[in-house]
């Protein structure tokens, strides 16, 4: 599993054809050298990222050298960026005969052309370069944006930097070393050379035992801090190169992605999400990347959090060369960073391993949007809402009960701008919070239009502007100036018909039914409730499926293996991690390909912890199942590579309160399977409206209001209210949603023109 690699040469037959039309190729009429033999293009590989986006000016690049003919001598090998020779940086590859591997420097910003010549006839590489702080296709920077590295800490206790000093948040490399002691802490190591009394060992899977010796080296990277660990031994390793590799590590890295959301933006990030320096893959002989803007509290915007580990992952191959597998893992919204960055931009890894599972940040916005409306209207102390019982409630909601339903609405703070406002709570829920800010940002940079002094020019802290790049803008309408702009929202509901199932369900009357989707109303772009329904915009929700903000399923998890694992249950509580969530994502896995066969998901099991530390037995099957597709060297395509060497142990099921494993196909529902009864898994509003399982459907069509659309039967006048209440008609569900389409991979807003599905500074 060789990501990144691409094949781009040119034949000799080709030059060779092209020389006979083109008068001045060299040669002549004569024969002379006809019983020559020819020697074959080699072939120009780069390792360390797309030909179309190279960044910091540096490249891996491999060249395969062909076969010289018997009797003929062995010619040198040339290689030339743009007019520069870099023959030099190429040496022989220990681990790869009759391949030449060299790190190309001095790359300039944008195209640069490589030709790599052995005698015969050249091969050919154009690549694109950005700089190392970005961006290369994740758009416009986006401002304000403030500088950490002078908080972020280094295994000694130090930072990164002093005092930050320059406006793109860059800081030189810094490189520690750590060990693991015997009382299973990581403490700093000054000196690799002077080994400490308690000093840890690892035991490979060789036998052989080793110093636990784990070098840290840090960098800024797009913006955002990198950090890269690997086992190092100091007796016997030199400074790592691709060809050079630190003795103690496998050859296989862990990409990390940190959890949350809310307060993730504007910030280059004070503190790691995923610590990369992590025992349960360090002891295993993995190296561990991640990056600052990987941890989605620091930064909640999928293409900006692809384009920091693209730039990381091309940073570690140019470093310690290409490992044989990349495996994303995460927790939260770590699992939702690593299953849309892996759909997004297939080959940045090669298999996913999640826990505590969301499709996506929008799934639990738009469905906390949903819910918030009910909790308003529940809660709100109007005559109508006082008709529906804890258990109708639930009915309508597709929650457990009225505790998790208001739970789950506090979720839509993450879409709320406006600081300070309040809502309706329920007990044993925390207060409703809008417009949650990193400490790190000024108040004065901050969005607020209330108070005696507005400020509307401030920063707006949503899950929607933190990707404005991708959803586009527009001018605010609450703005009195009209100067200030709002990220464009995806969020609609017009057509939506809350609590339907529960109606033909017969568990609440008519007369419910038409109240509540009479006053249930929506949001304006302020988030402030309103009595009309909300209307999305078109462009802003296909740009969400085009970037994959919305997650697909149909770009590179198609093909991937995906462990789906979680510990998180209590669908009756506070808690927001809901089990329908993990249910979508194997929806939409469904919906696009066909079927979820490489997907396994595990309930519960030995640990309540997240993977970082978390379930053993999944780690291992997973490892398995991940060394299995890379010993297979037979015929086959990717997908079928994964389904043909998933291990036995790669079964859904669950684990008995004994954490017994029970094997059994995972199905959402309450009660009605082994699992189901151990672990109930409830719904959400959208869901008993109709809506998919796999909530990916920003705004329904729609259809005409239909009398026979219902199991209960509405008298004249109620089916006159029902017509004034959906005016434009109510959803066909049947239908896919308004703008749904695939993601396109590799997806740029921006400078990139490759796969551009946006340009955010074209709007006025």
């Amino acid at each position: 599993m060789k990501s990144f690699q691409l094949r781009r040469h040119v034949s000799g037959a080709v030059l060779g054809s092209l020389c006979l039309i083109i008068a001045g190729c060299g040669g002549s009429d004569s024969n002379d050298e006809s019983n020559t033999p020819a020697i074959a293009a080699p072939t120009a590989t780069l390792l360390s990222s797309r030909a179309e986006y190279v960044s910091g000016g540096n490249a891996l690049v491999d060249i395969n050298l062909p076969a010289v003919p018997a009797g003929t001598a062995a010619p040198a090998l040339k290689v030339v960026l743009n007019d520069a020779d870099v023959s030099s940086a190429f040496k022989a590859d220990p681990a790869n005969p009759g391949h030449m591997i060299g790190l190309v420097s001095g790359l300039k910003d944008g195209d640069n052309n490589l030709t790599a010549t052995y005698g015969g006839s050249p091969a050919a590489l154009k690549l694109t370069n950005y700089p190392i702080v970005g961006p290369m296709f994740s758009g416009p920077r986006i401002t304000p944006f403030i500088c950490q590295t002078a908080t972020l800490a280094l295994p000694d206790g130090t930072r990164l930097q002093g005092q930050p000093n320059d406006p793109t948040c860059s800081a030189p490399t810094n490189v520690q070393y750590a060990y693991r002691s015997s009382a299973n802490t990581f403490k700093p190591l000054p000196d690799p050379k002077a080994l400490p009394a308690d000093l840890a060992t690892i035991t490979k899977a060789s036998g052989e035992t080793v110093p636990y010796i784990v070098r840290v080296e840090t960098m800024t990277i797009d913006r955002g801090i990198s950090q890269i660990t690997m086992l190092f031994d100091p007796s016997k390793d030199s400074d790592p190169s691709p060809t050079a590799r630190p003795r103690n590590w496998n050859g296989r890295l862990v990409y990390g992605h940190g959890t949350g959301c809310v307060g993730g933006w504007y910030i280059q990030g004070g503190a790691w999400g995923y610590n990369p320096l992590n025992d349960t893959w360090l002891s295993r002989g993995y190296a561990v990347a991640s990056n600052t803007l990987n941890h989605p509290t620091n930064s909640c915007n999928a293409v900006l959090s692809g384009e920091a580990a693209t730039m990381t992952k091309e940073y570690f191959i140019e470093r310690y060369g290409v490992p044989a597998f990349t495996m994303t893992v995460g927790t939260s919204g770590g699992a939702y960073s690593s299953l849309q960055l892996a759909d997004a931009f297939p080959g940045l890894f090669d298999g996913v391993f999640v826990d505590a599972t969301f499709p996506d940040a929008l799934a639990i916005a738009m469905s906390g949007m949903d819910a918030h409306l009910l909790s308003n209207y529940f809660l709100g102390g109007s005559g109508s809402a006082a008709t529906f019982t804890s258990a109708q409630q639930a009915a309508v909601s597709g929650y457990a009960n009225p505790l998790t339903l208001v739970a789950n609405g506090n979720q839509m703070g993450r879409t709320d701008p406006v600081p300070g406002r309040s809502a309706p709570t329920f007990p044993g829920v925390g207060n409703y919070a809008p417009a949650v800010w990193n400490a790190a940002v000024p108040t004065a940079l901050r969005y607020n239009p209330t108070g005696a002094s507005p400020n509307f020019a401030g920063a707006r802290p949503t899950v929607f502007d933190a990707s404005v790049n991708i959803y586009g803008k527009a001018r605010n309408p609450l703005d009195p100036s009209g100067a200030s702009s709002y990220a464009l929202r995806p969020y609609d509901n017009v057509g939506v018909q809350y609590g339907l199932s529960a109606l033909n369900a017969g568990a609440i009357t008519p007369t419910q039914f038409l109240d509540l989707n009479e006053s249930v109303g929506g949001f304006d772009t302020d988030a402030n409730p309103v009595p009309a329904r909300s209307v999305g915009n078109a462009g802003a929700m296909q740009r969400a499926y085009q970037a994959g903000l919305m997650l697909s399923g149909s770009g590179g998890l198609a093909s991937l293996p995906i462990m789906d694992t979680t510990a998180i249950y209590s669908e009756d509580t506070s808690n927001y991690h809901m089990q329908w969530e993990h249910f979508a994502v194997r929806e939409r896995l469904i919906q696009a390909n066909g079927n979820a066969d490489n997907q396994v998901m595990w309930r519960g099991g030995p640990s309540t912890a997240p993977i970082s530390t978390g379930n053993a037995l999944a780690i291992s099957t997973f490892e398995q199942w991940m060394e299995k597709i890379v010993a297979d060297k037979a015929a086959g395509s990717a997908i079928e590579k994964v389904l043909r060497n998933k291990p036995a142990a790669a079964v859904d099921g669950c684990f008995d309160p004994s954490l017994k494993f029970i094997a059994e196909k995972q199905t959402l529902g309450v009660n009605d399977s082994t699992c189901n009864t151990l672990f109930p898994s409830y719904t959400m509003p959208r869901y008993q409206a109709g809506g998919p399982l796999a909530a990916n459907v920003f705004k329904c069509q729609l259809k005409p209001v239909s009398a026979a659309d219902y199991k209960v039967t509405f008298s004249g006048p109620e089916l006159a209210r029902l017509n004034a209440i959906f005016p434009s008609g109510t959803c066909d569900w049947t239908k896919p949603g308004v703008g749904q389409t695939r993601v396109v991979t590799w997806p740029s807003v921006g400078p990139s023109a490759a796969n551009r599905i946006f340009d955010v500074t074209a709007q006025q």
